[in-house]
């Protein structure tokens, strides 16, 4: 569900947002339209909206695991975690983690990559939710909501700052609800 969708209609931090994205063709092949999100870490007022809108929306739910997928999940995730009390856990990619891990592989356009997670950083019962940049295929955040469940963690939903209006990944998430601020941007809509 986009934040739109959800109360925020016409709020104006989701158009600012938007804009602070920047959008590079063909990174990192033909083709692709990179949305580029270290643009929005540069603009303190967006930066500090995006993390306020999931603050607000995750605040009252009880929420004690705040898990960010590697390496843009790290840049919203811990503010998050911090802003509602909740304890952040990293999901990291294979040989980053020193001890004890959980793995789970999942499909890429071509090939595979795999997600890890400390031993004990979750325990069972606990309240979780995911945060990433993007969602488009959901694979990964497939991987996180497996990871996290083989815990014993409850995910109670993944957030993403960007994500297709159809998301198709979604149907991969298992059921589990997806919340998503903006839509990705063209090139058209960024110069």
């Amino acid at each position: 569900m986009f934040a739109a969708e959800n109360g925020l209609k016409g709020d104006p931090r989701l158009e600012a947002i938007s804009r602070a994205i920047r959008v590079v063709p063909h990174f990192p092949k033909p083709g692709i339209m990179f949305q580029d999100i270290t643009t929005l870490l540069l603009d303190h007022k967006a930066f500090k909206d995006t993390v306020e809108i999931f603050v607000d929306r995750y605040r009252d739910m009880d929420i004690s695991v705040v898990a960010g997928v590697e390496a843009r999940g790290f840049m919203f995730g811990p503010s998050i975690a911090l802003a509602i009390g909740a304890k952040f856990v990293p999901l990291r990619k294979p040989r980053k983690l020193p001890g004890e891990v959980f793995s789970e592989e999942y499909v890429l356009e071509y090939g595979t990559d795999c997600l890890q997670m400390h031993v004990g950083a979750v325990q069972a019962g606990e309240r979780a939710i995911v945060i990433d940049d993007l969602v488009a295929t959901g694979g990964t955040l497939s991987a996180a909501i497996k990871l996290l469940e083989r815990a014993g963690a409850e995910v109670v939903e993944c957030g993403c700052v960007i994500g297709l209006p159809e998301v198709k990944g979604q149907r991969r998430l298992d059921g589990k609800p997806l919340y998503i601020l903006v839509e990705p941007r063209d090139i058209d809509d960024c110069c």
